[in-house]
């Protein structure tokens, strides 16, 4: 076999632009469809327009969209947070210590029901409660 190394670099380097070219087509369409500001017309258009002629419609899609498509990413990213911290909250609030020895042995007891303690953790933590 003689597949020169040269061969070797351009068949790498086009096999990791097919992967980039098919990463930035599903970014794309990602975007579109997560788009509330473009009306269902205007999604099937885009698809129509990236599918007939990919090449163009992704480079078209970049220029006229592009500025937006990293705004609404942002956003999406600051929703997340905002909704990851709220989560936060809510629960280090649900399981602040409880007022009495009664509601601490009632909610292990909930923990090894559920399963998500062993009897012998149960046993220690109820030690513990207990002393």
């Amino acid at each position: 076999m003689d597949y020169p190394l040269l061969d070797i670099f351009f068949t790498t380097m086009w096999i990791f632009l097919w992967i980039m070219w098919f990463f930035l087509l599903f970014r794309v369409f990602g975007d579109l469809f997560r788009d509330d500001t473009v009306s269902g017309w205007g999604k099937a258009g885009w698809s129509v327009f990236l599918l007939v002629l990919p090449f163009l419609g992704v480079f078209v899609y970049l220029i006229a969209r592009g500025k937006g498509m990293g705004r609404r990413e942002v956003q999406r990213t600051a929703e997340a947070e905002q909704e990851f911290r709220a989560y936060v909250r809510q629960t280090a609030a649900e399981t602040t210590a409880p007022s009495s020895h009664v509601d601490e042995l009632a909610r292990l007891a909930e923990l090894k029901k559920n399963g998500d303690i062993t009897e012998d953790e149960y046993q220690r933590a109820k030690a513990k409660v207990l002393a």
